[in-house]
């Protein structure tokens, strides 16, 4: 056995064609819970296809040949036939591969720690990262009137006579697909009025229900006729997280990667006016995901994430340190930061996060009121999809900044920030933006798609933030 180990070896150093320094792919630990023995392996740019085969066949001889050497009695059969997550067989393997985008091609799977070893070696992988655990942001069930609507769409603090009026364009959100990578949707829900959907289900062994009603929550304050920011978009569930709320982080990469592939197969389509994606999620600092979320960005995937509810700085978890979502803090009818929210310059822009109404599970009709960065993300994925659907006319003034395409979400990104309030939160950490979100209360939007005023104002809004913060220090304002 040993003499066929290391033919198998020698066989995977040939295959792998070796210089004669190799320096060995980092091998990274998330700061969250990790699931033993299972990876997330990811390629250099440029590899090929054939490269790519002969690494998975020469790897997969090298794990069935490290995997029969281990007694019965080893921990990692216990893993491999464990329903909780990942399960892929006794023996282990490559479980998935996955390509977002240009940007982002590799796979995932369960191997012993001799095959991990190995495959650090390869010339063809950039990064190892251990698989963890994800979970939806905690929420908090509480029994109040909405007001998030209502607070997008007044410049002013909400008050008697403005805090339960939501002021919009009633074509808000039409031709745009939006994506709530979650726990599902309660897709019978009537407030949806037919425009959900069931996209996809990754984890092994689900249903097609959302179990959870986290999932539900998010899609209600995207889509929902009453609950909704952008009330004519399509919703679509791609449950990523069991019923539980958990689920792995490779889980994760592979529905973002149904989004891509979702959305560029619309681009082009009659009427197709873009996707935006929804990610209320969170778990330790994880490298694939940041670069997932990116990936799927520069395929024209609009992102917004949740900044995270452990009121500490959001560069510290992931998918909200990815540099090119819109990471969304949480805000209180009172305009303060919610106590939970996370915080520091990896937020892009706060949106009501605390008492939030909107659809749930249970019933045709259900409804719930929860609290958390995962409530305030959705205001900025159907935000994103309101401005999506109302983009001026092809070669307007307004259109892309003169470009001959629709907007990109880099572009749209700093828009939304730009257009938004500035200066109405109190207390906020030292290098967290203070923009509040606003969607232009129904009327003219010619100054969210005057690019050059707007672009302007957000490229100074970070050293406008640093001297108010100064002056409040100073009690002068």
């Amino acid at each position: 056995m040993l003499f066929l180990v290391f033919l198998t070896l020698l066989n995977f150093c040939h295959a792998l064609v070796l210089p004669e320094e190799v320096r060995p792919a980092s091998l990274i630990t998330p700061n969250s819970e990790v699931i033993p023995y299972n990876y997330i392996v990811v390629f250099n740019e440029g590899v090929t296809q054939n490269e790519i085969s002969l690494h998975i066949e020469t790897m997969s001889q090298l794990q069935l040949q490290s995997v029969t050497d281990l007694p019965y009695d080893h921990e990692f059969f216990t893993i491999s036939t464990s329903s909780d997550v990942n399960s892929n067989g006794l023996l282990g393997g490559v479980r998935d591969m996955f390509k977002i985008g240009n940007d982002l091609h590799g796979y995932t799977g369960m191997f012993t720690d001799e095959v991990v070893e190995f495959l650090r070696l390869s010339p063809l992988v950039k990064f190892i990262e251990r698989d963890s655990m994800v979970h939806t942001t905690e929420a908090t069930t509480q029994y109040n009137a909405p007001w998030g609507l209502a607070r997008i769409s007044h410049r002013s603090r909400l008050n008697l006579s403005t805090f339960n009026k939501y002021l919009y364009d009633d074509l808000g959100g039409k031709g745009v697909k939006a994506y709530v990578i979650d726990t599902g949707i309660n897709i019978t829900n009537v407030d949806f009025g037919g425009r959900a959907y069931w996209g996809k289900t990754i984890p092994a062994g689900e249903a097609n229900v959302d179990g959870n009603g986290h999932g539900t929550h998010v899609a209600g304050t995207i889509a929902s006729i009453h609950y909704g920011v952008a009330k004519q978009v399509k919703v679509y569930a791609v449950k990523v997280l069991r019923s539980n709320g958990a689920g792995s982080m490779s889980d994760v990469l592979k529905g973002v990667e149904y989004v891509v592939g979702a959305h560029q197969r619309d681009v082009g389509t009659a009427g197709f006016k873009g996707s935006v994606a929804n990610m209320s999620l969170g778990g330790g600092k994880s490298r694939s995901l940041d670069l997932a979320v990116n990936a799927a960005v520069g395929a024209g995937v609009h992102f917004a994430v949740a900044a995270g509810n452990e009121n500490q700085d959001a560069c510290n978890t992931s998918p909200a340190a990815a540099e090119r979502a819109i990471t969304v803090g949480a805000s209180t009818l009172s305009d303060s930061r919610a106590y939970f929210s996370n915080w520091g310059q990896c937020v892009s822009i706060f949106a009501p996060g605390l008492n939030i109404l909107s659809t749930y599970i249970g019933s045709p009709d259900a409804t719930a009121t929860l609290s958390g960065t995962s409530m305030a993300s959705p205001h900025i994925a159907g935000l994103v999809a309101y401005f999506l659907s109302l983009q001026p006319a092809v070669k307007s003034q307004f259109y892309s900044q003169g470009q001959a395409t629709a907007i990109t979400p880099d572009q749209l990104k700093k828009k939304i920030v730009a257009f938004g309030t500035k200066n109405a939160l109190r207390d906020l950490p030292a290098n967290t933006p203070n923009v509040i979100a606003y969607n232009g209360a129904g009327k003219s939007l010619e100054d969210f798609w005057n690019a050059n005023d707007y672009v302007k104002n957000y490229q100074s809004l970070v050293i406008t933030e640093q001297l108010q913060f100064i002056l409040n220090k100073m009690n002068i304002f």
